[in-house]
């Protein structure tokens, strides 16, 4: 059941030279793990260019816990991070794992996809970091999604910053909220918001594993540098065992040379840290923001419900659960 996971990637200077400016060769080589595929010449390619690689089918759990925890991070906004983190968890939860998300971004996108009425909330994500005595199971919302909880959050959480700046430990403020339920849950997923400030640093600091949502385009190549530069910085002086789990590509649109070339030098510099698994530009995802529910149940036929159910099973085969 131990599939390990890939090792995290090298982001020395160089590796981030090869990512903006496309050197290929020893640069490339150091960036991500180097793993030679002997797919047959008729293998079916993906969307990354690579064949697909085999990933069985989850098996069931014979318990839960302890909870994996994911930061979903990208410090620039507008990448489907959000929507990733709700269309995984629901995917995962129906593989039946028991997912806990964390909406840590005081616009609140995570909760209001899930259509949670987040302004009118009394308790939050806030409370937990900053009052003592307020747990999780006081701040704790079911979804409609059998096996998938909320701890959800709203504009009051921006305040959370400015608060935890004297408290002493204020990086580990997350992770002590969480404790005491990791034996729960499988997965705790944490949708972190568009900045690298001390509430991305508290899910960096707790977090197991990162996954980093990227669109197809240039910009992003430049903050994907700026990001493994944190996630190397965080992983030396906080958390030793922060590792990248993998890159998704996320809004792609094959018909863009543009795009195609982004995929290129991504899976060229991270090799198999790119997930298989990409997800296309789809007019479905802005209707399931309305709906308040993710696409798996909103739609779940349609190519993104597909998409996400094929990353659930990439991310719980390289995770061993």
């Amino acid at each position: 059941m131990g599939t390990p996971q890939p090792p995290a990637a090298d982001t020395a200077p160089a590796a981030q030279h090869a990512l903006l400016h496309g050197r290929p060769g020893a640069d490339a080589a150091h960036a991500g793990p180097e793993h030679t595929h002997t797919a047959e010449p008729e293998a079916e390619l993906g969307p990354t260019g690579r064949p697909r690689r085999h990933v069985p089918e989850p098996q069931p759990l014979p318990s839960h816990g302890p909870a994996k925890i994911i930061a979903m991070c990208n410090q620039k906004g507008g990448v489907g991070k959000t929507t990733s983190t709700i269309n995984l968890g629901a995917s995962l939860a129906e593989y039946g794992r028991r997912v806990l998300l964390v909406d840590l971004d005081p616009q609140g996108a995570l909760s209001a996809g899930l259509g949670v009425a987040h302004h009118d909330l009394d308790l939050t994500v806030h409370n937990l970091l900053v009052e003592r005595g307020v747990s999780v199971d006081d701040v704790l919302l079911h979804t409609r999604v059998e096996g998938l909880d909320l701890l959800p959050s709203n504009i009051d959480l921006s305040a959370a910053e400015i608060q935890l700046v004297s408290e002493v430990g204020r990086e580990q403020a997350l992770g002590r909220a969480l404790y005491p339920v990791l034996d729960r849950y499988d997965y705790i997923l944490v949708d972190c918001q568009p900045s690298l400030g001390l509430l991305t640093v508290n899910a960096l600091a707790c977090a197991d594993a990162v996954i980093i949502p990227m669109e197809c385009e240039y910009f992003s190549l430049r903050g994907l540098a700026l990001l493994n530069d944190t996630v190397d910085k965080v992983r030396d002086r906080l958390n030793p065992k922060l590792s990248l789990a993998g890159i998704l590509v996320t809004m792609f649109d094959s018909r863009t040379l543009h795009a195609r070339e982004v995929m290129s030098r991504v899976v060229e510099v991270f090799g198999d840290l790119v997930y298989d698994s990409v997800i296309a530009r789809t007019v479905r995802f802005p209707e399931t923001s309305v709906a308040g529910e993710p696409i798996t149940t909103w739609a779940p036929k349609s190519a993104g419900a597909e998409s996400y159910r094929a990353l659930a099973r990439e991310v719980i085969h390289r995770s061993g659960r």
